[in-house]
Parts: C-alpha cells; structure tokens; sequence
C-alpha cells in the first residue's frame, strides 16, 4: 500500500499507524472498470501469474512512478526488490513498470483531472 505516497508493507503497518494519513491500496487504483494504466500494463505483459505479488508490486510501482515518472531500469528493480515473485521471474513485472514509464505524464493523470 501506498501511505502518504511512500510504498509500505501493509503486513508491518498497524491501522493506527495511519490513522489519518492518506492511503492507497490496490482497491483504490482502479475508477470502476477502468483499470490504473499499471494494472492494465501488468495483464497486457503478462506480468500477473498466481496474483500473490502482484498488488505489492503494482503499489511499489505507482509510488516510484508518482515521485519519478521516467525512472531507469534500475531504479525499477531497486523499487521492487521488497516484493518476492516466484513465477515470473520478475522480467515481466519490469517490462510492465517500464510500459508505464514510457508514457506521457499526462496520460498517467487523465484519470485523476
């Protein structure tokens, strides 16, 4: 989840921890049936195999590209490294995160105008 735009492990935040605090969770992403431009980039790469991950990633994902929307390749993985995969073999998540990446700011934010 997402707190205060920092990427935190939900299983090591108490509720009262944030109590107060803006919070983003996968659920929040998506406008009805319109899915966050990561999320449609994690189905569309294949980056989604059993989904045990995959919301930790994606929220890893959208904090880094909410502070630095064209981060390197690098930068991704550092950014993921606190998220454990044991399908993919994390290529796809990279390729999905860089998908993102490579759009224009303004298509990132329709959604939010």
């Amino acid at each position: 989840m997402i707190v205060e735009g920092k990427a935190v492990n939900s299983c090591l935040i108490l509720t009262a921890q944030v109590a107060g605090a803006k919070v983003n969770t996968i659920e929040s992403l998506a406008d009805g049936e319109k899915l966050d431009p990561l999320q449609e980039s994690f189905i569309e790469e294949g980056a989604v195999q059993c989904g045990f991950c995959t919301p930790g990633m994606i929220m890893s994902a959208k904090a880094l590209l909410d502070n630095k929307p064209n981060p390197s390749r690098e930068e991704i993985k550092v950014c993921l490294s606190g998220n454990l995969c044991r399908c993919t073999g994390y290529s796809k998540i990279i390729q999905a995160v860089e998908k993102v990446a490579l759009r224009p700011p303004e298509k990132l934010r329709e959604r939010e105008g």
